[in-house]
Order: C-alpha cells, then sequence, then structure tokens
C-alpha cells in the first residue's frame, strides 16, 4: 500500500466513504451508510448518540474514523462539517443524474454531462497529486511500461498504450490473462507494471501486479478502492471516481475517471518535456499518415 491512506483534508469524506465502502466491514457499512444518509445529522450528534442510531458501539465507531485517517469522532465531525457547509448537495447527488425511461434523448444527454462533471470532480478529490507526480516519474525512467487491464479496464489499457507510445515510450498493453501472466513474469528491475481494475477486485490484474512485483518490478494501480486486493501488491495507487447514476453502470462514469487520470499523467509528462514529446508526436502521425 501506499502514502493514498494520508491524513485526509476537507472536502474528501463523502467520496472517500464511497470509494472504501467494499473494503469496510460490516458494522463500518452500517456507519458509512447512516452518515451519507445523514451527513448534517451526524455533525450534531455525539458518539454516544451515534452509536445507538447506527446500532454499533463507540469503539466501532473511533475504529471507523481511524479507518478514513482521522485521530477521533471529532476530528472527522469537523471535518464532515466544513465539507457539508461548501458542498451544494444537488450537484453531489446522483439521484437526479439517474437515466429512467421518461426520459427524453436532450436530457440523458444532459444527465450524463452531469455526470460526467460529477466524476471528474470526484477524481480529483480522490487522487494523491504527490503520487500522481511520483507515477509519471517512474514512467519516465522505466525501461519499459506495461499496462494490464481485462474487460472494460483492458479498453482503458489498449488506449494509455497509444497514448504514451505516442511521445516515446517503451509501452505495451496487455488483457488476454495467459499474455498477462507471461509478460509480468518477465519482467525485470526499472520495468513498471500498471493494473488497471475500478474494483481493485480483478484477480487477473492483481494476479499479473503480484507476478511483476515479484520480478523486482515497480508496480501501480488505478482503481476506485485504495484498500482492494489489488493494492496490496501495488507501489503506488492512484485513485479514479465513480461518480453516476444506477442505470448508467459502467457505461461512462468508470471509463472517463481512468482515462482522466492517465490523462493527467500523461499531460505531467508532456509538460516536463514538451519538445521531446513533440518531436515523438510528429514522428508517429507522420509514420501513420504515410
Amino acid at each position: 500500500m501506499t502514502d493514498q491512506q494520508t491524513l485526509l483534508k476537507a472536502g474528501k469524506v463523502i467520496d472517500t466513504l464511497g470509494s472504501l465502502y467494499d473494503s469496510l466491514t460490516p458494522s463500518a457499512k452500517r456507519i458509512s451508510d447512516y452518515v451519507l444518509a445523514h451527513s448534517s445529522e451526524v455533525t450534531k450528534l455525539s458518539i454516544a448518540e451515534l452509536s445507538q442510531v447506527a446500532n454499533v458501539g463507540e469503539a466501532t465507531i473511533i475504529r471507523f474514523c481511524r479507518t478514513l485517517g482521522f485521530k477521533g469522532f471529532q476530528e472527522f465531525k469537523m471535518e464532515l462539517a466544513i465539507e457539508l457547509s461548501s458542498l451544494n448537495q444537488q450537484e453531489k447527488s446522483i439521484l437526479d443524474t439517474d437515466v429512467t425511461p421518461q426520459d427524453d434523448a436532450e436530457l440523458i444527454g444532459q444527465k450524463l454531462h452531469k455526470t460526467i462533471n460529477n466524476v471528474l470532480a470526484e477524481t480529483l478529490n480522490l487522487l494523491n497529486f504527490d503520487t500522481l507526480e511520483k507515477v509519471a516519474k517512474q514512467i519516465k525512467s522505466a525501461k519499459g511500461v506495461y499496462f494490464f487491464g481485462v474487460g472494460s479496464s483492458g479498453i482503458t489499457a489498449e488506449d494509455a498504450k497509444n497514448k504514451f507510445m505516442r511521445i516515446g515510450f517503451n509501452v505495451d498493453a496487455l488483457t488476454n490473462n495467459h499474455f498477462m501472466y507471461m509478460k509480468a513474469s518477465l519482467l525485470q528491475k526499472g520495468d513498471l507494471a500498471v493494473g488497471i481494475s475500478h474494483s481493485g477486485s480483478s484477480k487477473e490484474t492483481t494476479k499479473a501486479l503480484q507476478l511483476a512485483k515479484d520480478t523486482g518490478a515497480d508496480t501501480v494501480a488505478i482503481t476506485h478502492n485504495p484498500r482492494s486486493a489489488i493494492t496490496e501488491f501495488s507501489d503506488f495507487v492512484l485513485v479514479n471516481g465513480n461518480r453516476q447514476g444506477k442505470l448508467q453502470g459502467d457505461s461512462i462514469g468508470t471509463k472517463i475517471s481512468q482515462l482522466f487520470v492517465l490523462d493527467l499523467v500523461y499531460a505531467l509528462l508532456v509538460n516536463e518535456d514538451a519538445e521531446s514529446a513533440k518531436e515523438n508526436k510528429i514522428k508517429t502521425t507522420n509514420a501513420l499518415e504515410s
């Protein structure tokens, strides 16, 4: 695991609860459910009162707050209150972005547009930018960069291969589990493996990162859950958002948040050496045109 689990700042409590939800214990999920449903009320409750309404022990609440990076319940409440004071609940709610059978094409377009704005804002909230810069440096210095992903995340991996190859990096994308395992087992110290799994529980991608780490290669995970299985074998974790309506599923929010994270890394690399990136982009563009 990485330094992603540092103390949270105001403006990240609600998004972080969503990011960590699947890895919480059943009792912690009850607290999370109550906090998300009654955020304003929680800021006014004592720990004993929250214990009663959420049906959990006070010690469990303390552990829950520490899981999120806070020293205790009072600090958690303070940060939540600061966040709520500047939070437009209508903007943050996903209820009004759900696509329904009654929506016409224009309204669906407006809702998807709002979904994109929401998921990008959430991703910015959840990302550790120090880690983002470290990953950019790892890509720049790596002998080879290998993106691993299956299903929808495999499409993201292929897009990343195209993006980084165009500016001169030695990259590849593996989306078949057999090829993933073979390539990962042959990596060496100085190589970089990037596993992409929104849930963080993809067995194929997790195994690929484990194999890569065993060879001495550096490893990166791009996931929504910073405490999922894939992060156990990751030197760096980049967290993407997931704010989307229920009926959209993975159709837009997940994909855009993953691509956004990779675009940020790409932009950092281009910004650091713009001339070289431009020259390589011209070469690859000319090669395709001819």
